[in-house]
């Protein structure tokens, strides 16, 4: 067994720690090729999965790498180099640690190649442009272990598909490596492990005690619709007096402003309360989390960008304002509290409206049941191969059958096919066939048998527009005549302002002044009331394990585990109509305000829902009724029209379903989006051009043009298949939309109805509504103009 230098043991008995089951396992199998370790957050994972290359490098090591660790984060990076600089200079042990990201400078980063420190801490986007260089053999060719944090975050993403092709590369330069998983939530362990190597071991740690999690009682009910928590904020201010910190997830960054804005305006303690999110500036970021380390802070408002790994030990509650939408990300942010070993974690739920409340009670009973949700992983996404191919190139010259072979070993690259492979090098090598006539394009060519960059300038360019995470096209804002920025902004949101309109960011409100350099300038505009919402962030889709649990609450008898009103909600639905079950699919028919209504509750999420509006007003349209809008949420879609629907089996074919989308996706705007996506990835689009960014603008154009292209003169082209293939996977979700059709079969209950049903009636009040174009809106702009007539008495 690998054991400790015995001035570390020294060290951690001065301290009065004892390594706990799970490290010391670690530290037994510190010699097997792969092990995923599971274990709850506060655990000491992150310290587990460093003391086998502690033990393996003892007090004197030889120069050279050791140990790689990748984290999603590069907070996290910075956070791991403190915390393990503690034991090494307590214990008085030789080792270099240091971080490679995004902002470690160019002086640094050269220094690293020349002489690589024992543990270096860094990103998959930063570990690519390493791999990329012609000396990547002798960099890595001391390397015995790599280390890769919150894993399961990883897995879900291109970025995890970006960094087990790494992986895999760095198997071949260095054969004997060692690979070490960390995670905390996990919902199918064979899955992960699989996605780290063919032969990984699974280490679970004692998950400790079950979280105490529960609603948030309020004097006032929920509103009917809306994603805020504002009718919250004085429970959620008692909340925060009572406790030391008080993280208050949000879904969105665009929630987490205006939420924050309403918190300072009604917190007459004045308790210091930051905001932390990611588009505000990295100066603002640091001094919160460094207010928050100190203890100066009473709450935080954050989101996502405190998911993760951060260890602050005086969090001792963690607030969810709105519906988690997914179990594994409500136990990830659960983890921030109490960040202890064998410490129960507290959180409180607040759901955002009526409908979010039975979605908090089915996220609370799923995390005592340890249910956790996870979709099927599909196979590895080509773009991110494409780019992997061009990198390869990078470093030098590669025989092809080798890199193929390498590639398959990669866990979601296994089911890879020869021709596959050909088809992404084809593309890398000269574009495809459309775009072999252009120069620019022709980047790779074969020679002696290996494949190898046809200029070797491009290296530079290939380099600066390496990573799978897509910008989205943001503007800085900074205050007029002053340096510091404030944040960032979308694009198309700073597009919208004109001089004097106000918006949030950062918790402030701010005046827009104009628009210079590609930067937003602003001036302070305190107490003014903000009359422009903030961008518009990433809104998440209610998972199909939670929709699931939905639809089982609702086939309850009663529901003594409900608030009393939204109880009573449910059982005059239940007296009017009838509530949605897992077996059918409930459609809702009714007349209001002069127009007819369908409500369909598919319970598939916000994506899909809304693609199911897309197609079956089409197919309303196509059989003469007349549909003039839409809208949907997680739960259901509302289309009104000036039509009843009486045979709903022919809206929901799911052939002509398919039809529909095809014919949807030929033009639409959505393929685009994911096209430019796909091609900035893939390298035919170039993020960066001699260190400088493009703007969103000259991206979208240029993709738009080369998609336009393509579409005519080279429909299969490799990125047009791949397009598709992200599309229904992303933004359309049209595989859940097939999963609800083949669960209800020939079971569509069309229910029609005399008025709104009380399960309808908050679909009235969401915003974003969706106009159809067709014949319903030419029948009545005809109506109007004939009213109008008969008004001036000219019919």
């Amino acid at each position: 067994m690998t054991t400790l230098p015995p001035t570390l043991s020294d060290w951690f008995a001065a301290k009065g720690w004892t390594l706990h089951p799970h490290q010391t396992e670690m530290l037994a199998r510190a010699p097997d090729p792969a092990t995923l370790l599971i274990a709850p957050t506060g655990g000491g994972k992150t310290l587990a999965g460093f003391l086998p290359s502690l033990a393996e490098l003892g007090p004197n090591p030889p120069p050279g790498l050791h140990t790689l660790y990748v984290s999603p984060l590069k907070a996290l990076t910075a956070d791991i180099r403190r915390n393990l600089g503690r034991p090494i200079e307590g214990a008085g042990l030789k080792i270099r640690v240091e971080d490679r990201t995004g902002d470690t400078s160019y002086s640094q980063r050269r220094r690293q190649r020349a002489d690589p420190p024992h543990i270096l801490l860094t990103t998959p986007e930063s570990l690519a442009l390493l791999l990329s260089y012609e000396d990547a053999p002798r960099i890595f060719a001391g390397l015995q272990r790599v280390i890769i944090d919150e894993l399961h975050a990883l897995a879900e993403s291109k970025r995890g598909d970006q960094l087990v092709l790494q992986l895999a590369r760095l198997q071949s330069l260095t054969p004997g490596l060692r690979r070490v998983g960390l995670s905390a939530t996990v919902e199918n362990p064979p899955a992960l492990a699989r996605f780290l190597s063919p032969r990984t071991t699974i280490l679970e740690a004692d998950p400790g005690p079950d979280p105490d999690i529960s609603m948030l009682e309020t004097e006032a009910p929920p509103p009917w619709s809306g994603g805020g928590g504002r009718y919250a904020i004085p429970a959620i201010l008692n909340e925060i007096t009572r406790h030391k910190t008080t993280l208050i997830f949000h879904n969105t960054r665009a929630q987490a402003e205006l939420f924050f804005h309403d918190l300072w305006l009604q917190n007459a303690q004045d308790l210091p309360i930051g905001i932390h999110h990611g588009s505000l500036s990295r100066e603002q970021r640091e001094r919160v989390e460094q207010a928050m380390t100190a203890g100066a802070l009473r709450a935080v408002v954050c989101t996502g960008s405190l998911d993760l790994g951060i260890d602050w030990g005086d969090v001792d509650l963690v607030i969810q304002v709105g519906a988690p939408k997914n179990v594994k990300r409500l136990v990830q942010r659960i983890g921030r509290a109490n960040h202890r070993y064998n410490a129960p974690s507290k959180a409180l739920l607040v759901p955002a409206n009526r409908f979010e409340v039975v979605e908090c009670q089915a996220a609370l009973d799923a995390v005592r049941d340890h249910d956790l949700d996870g979709e099927p992983r599909g196979p590895g996404p080509k773009d991110v191969l494409c780019q992997h191919i061009l990198a390869t190139a990078c470093a030098g010259p590669f025989d092809a059958e080798s890199l193929y072979a390498e590639v398959i070993t990669a866990g979601p690259y296994t089911l890879l096919t020869k021709q596959e492979f050909d088809a992404c090098l084809d593309f890398a090598a000269t574009g495809g066939y459309a775009l072999k006539a252009y120069d620019r394009w022709q980047r790779l060519k074969l020679t002696n048998g290996k494949w190898h960059l046809r200029d070797p300038r491009a290296a530079a360019l290939i380099r600066q527009n390496l990573g799978t995470i897509i910008d989205i096209e943001t503007l800085k804002v900074r205050l007029r005549n002053q340096g510091a920025p404030l944040g960032e902004v979308e694009e198309s949101f700073a597009a919208s302002l004109t001089p004097g309109d106000t918006f949030l960011i950062g918790g402030q409100v701010v005046r827009y002044e104009s628009l210079r350099e590609m930067t937003v300038e602003v001036s302070k505009t305190p107490g003014r009331e903000p009359k422009i919402a903030v961008f518009s962030g990433t809104k998440f889709a209610t998972s199909t394990l939670l929709a699931d649990r939905i639809l089982q609450i609702f086939q309850q008898e009663s529901w003594p585990s409900l608030p009393a009103h939204t109880a009573a909600w449910l059982s005059l639905q239940r007296e009017v109509s009838r509530l949605p079950d897992p077996h059918s699919l409930l459609l809702e028919s009714f007349p209001h305000d002069g127009r007819e209504h369908l409500a369909i509750y598919g319970f598939a999420g916000r994506n899909a829902q809304q693609t199911l509006g897309l197609l079956v007003t089409k197919q309303m349209e196509s059989q003469g009724l007349a549909p003039l809008g839409f809208v949907a949420t997680d739960y259901a879609t509302l289309i009104w029209g000036l039509e009843p629907v009486t045979d709903p089996k022919p809206l929901f074919d799911l052939a002509t379903l398919r039809e529909g989308l095809d014919a949807w996706l030929a033009g639409n705007a959505v393929m685009k989006r994911t096209f430019r996506d796909t091609a900035i990835i893939a390298g035919l689009i170039e993020r960066s051009h001699q260190g400088r960014r493009k703007t969103g603008r000259q991206a979208t154009f240029s993709s738009d043009i080369l998609y336009d292209t393509l579409r005519r003169y080279d429909p299969d082209h490799l990125l047009l298949r791949i397009t598709r293939e992200e599309a229904l996977r992303g933004l359309i979700d049209f595989s859940r939309i097939e999963q609800l059709l083949a669960r209800a079969g020939p079971r569509i209950d069309l229910k029609r109805l005399p008025r709104v049903t009380p399960l309808a009636a908050p679909l009235f009040f969401e915003p974003s509504r969706i106009p159809v174009e067709g014949a319903g809106r030419d029948r009545l702009a005809a109506a109007q103009a004939q009213a109008l007539m008969e008004a001036a008495g000219l019919a």
